[in-house]
């Protein structure tokens, strides 16, 4: 069977609930069929095959949903493009893999019309504008490839994941898990559906069994606190980022979140110190843990573990495995740092037309995250940094999350982010780039000073730049390629 059996059985079992809900719309589970099957009648009209890429362009919309579940029934893959970027970015994305066709937000029209030129093959149409024509038969099954979603780039150019139908599936399995998430839930996505956090973590598990979900164009700190009181939300995905919004809005000490049965927060290393911030407030939050190419649910903390194990990605996903190696492969005990390797149905097949990538990443069926950490005596994971964050000065080796913590927990500084800069002597030593919170002053050798006593001397930052904010990507992660290159230049 195809994913899009799931909106059909609901809407036999409950045609009158509420799917989806956005701005002024109410869709229920019987007329989100029928959109499924009328647009899957426009693509197979548009000539669209199995395998084919259905390329889409704005911000959140049902129209998105609808279409990456009319691609489940057809066997193509759903391809959402980060908005955020200049055509020619998009155009880089989609050239491993032109699309049959690109829908459009109407307000997107011209950057789609710049990004054709580089994909002249693919059809533009703008959304509400197509019509309809015989429904085509289902051909997808659970081996189809479904989405096509591309990593962040935060640490490089971004890749083509290809993610199947099985495994948004048991991703989801492993997203009621995590959630308790049941029918009776009403979730809020306010992240991008163009990353695999916005599209899986909640909102797709939530259509599979049978939830409401109320869909925001895009994050507002303010819309988003409205909705969590006026729509009584029991659920929801809110990074480090978006958190940290809301937490400097006057009403969120006194904002009725009863119904908040918990916040999954994650993209982002979380430090200890502000999971239990954001858990003064009342509600539970938990840590989930994975990568686009994980889909992104490999990890998770449950509710009854949000403080025990504060800081914590928590145990390997419910249908899933985890291990950490060292740099030849072999599996390391509890509490030592190596590499984390993801096993599981969840994981994706490869990247889209790059062989050697998918060769260097995905080995006898294990995924090698290039995420560094361990694993306490309960098997809980706890990630360190990105293998490409460690920083290798005079020989010892330096996680960049660790320098970072110290500087997280000063209440002047808003935000850090640590680097390393090539240096001759020491092969390269530790640069601190710090964004103070407003009216806050510090100098240098004030910053300095914070990791005495806290770490060991050789892991010190060097150098520290004040900057006016940071670099980051659409899911509030820090762009350290852009960091690194302004340390670098300015050296």
């Amino acid at each position: 069977m195809d994913l899009a059996h799931w909106i059909d059985r609901h809407a036999r079992f409950a045609p009158d609930v509420v799917a989806l809900r956005f701005e002024d719309q109410t869709i229920c589970y019987l007329e989100l069929a029928r959109r499924i099957e009328r647009a899957s009648a426009v693509l197979a009209r548009r000539g669209a095959r199995p395998g084919d890429a259905i390329a889409y362009l704005g911000m959140n919309h049902p129209a998105a949903l609808v279409l990456l579940f009319a691609c489940a029934r057809l066997g193509a893959m759903f391809a959402p493009l980060n908005w955020r970027l200049a055509p020619p970015e998009c155009a880089r994305a989609l050239a491993a893999c032109p699309p049959r066709v690109l829908y459009v937000e109407p307000a997107f029209a011209g950057h789609a019309r710049a990004i054709g030129t580089a994909t002249p093959t693919a059809d533009i149409i703008e959304l509400e504008r197509d019509g309809a024509g015989e429904v085509p038969v289902r051909v997808g099954s659970e081996d189809s490839p479904v989405l096509l979603s591309y990593t962040s780039g935060s640490t490089g150019a971004p890749k083509g994941v290809v993610l199947t139908q099985r495994a948004l599936q048991w991703n989801a399995v492993n997203s009621a898990h995590m959630h308790d998430l049941t029918s009776v839930d009403h979730i809020l996505t306010t992240l991008p559906l163009f990353h695999v956090g916005g599209l899986n973590i909640q909102t797709t598990p939530a259509l599979h069994a049978g939830a409401t979900v109320t869909l925001h164009a895009k994050f507002d700190a303010q819309a988003t606190l409205d909705a969590l009181e006026r729509e009584r939300i029991t659920l929801t995905v809110l990074v480090p980022a978006q958190l940290s919004a809301l937490m400097d809005l006057p009403r969120w000490n006194s904002a009725d979140l009863s119904r908040l049965r918990m916040i999954s927060t994650g993209s982002t290393i979380v430090s200890e110190s502000f999971v239990r911030k954001v858990s003064e407030r009342g509600v539970p939050i938990i840590q989930v843990y994975g990568s686009t190419e994980t889909c992104p649910i490999a990890a998770y903390v449950r509710a009854p573990d949000a403080l025990r194990k504060a800081g914590s990605a928590g145990l390997p996903a419910l249908h899933c495995e985890l291990k950490i190696v060292d740099n030849a492969g072999a599996e390391l005990p509890a509490w030592r740092d190596g590499e984390i390797l993801v096993r599981g149905p969840n994981v994706a097949s490869g990247y889209i037309n790059s062989p050697r990538e998918t060769a260097e990443a995905f080995v006898d069926d294990w995924y090698r995250s290039g995420d560094i950490g361990h694993l306490d005596d309960e098997g809980h994971l706890y990630v360190v940094s990105r293998k490409k964050d460690m920083i290798i000065c005079g020989g010892e080796n330096i996680y960049a999350a660790e320098v970072e913590n110290v500087l997280a927990e000063c209440p002047s500084i808003s935000e850090a982010c640590v680097v390393g800069r090539p240096e001759t002597r020491w092969g390269e030593v530790v640069v601190a780039a710090v964004v103070l919170k407003p009216g806050c002053r510090m100098t240098q050798a004030e910053v300095l000073t914070l990791f005495d006593g806290r770490i060991a001397r050789y892991k010190h930052p060097r150098e520290v730049r004040f900057l006016d904010r940071l670099p980051r990507s659409a899911l509030g992660k820090v762009q350290k390629e852009a960091v690194r290159a302004a340390v670098r230049s300015e050296a």
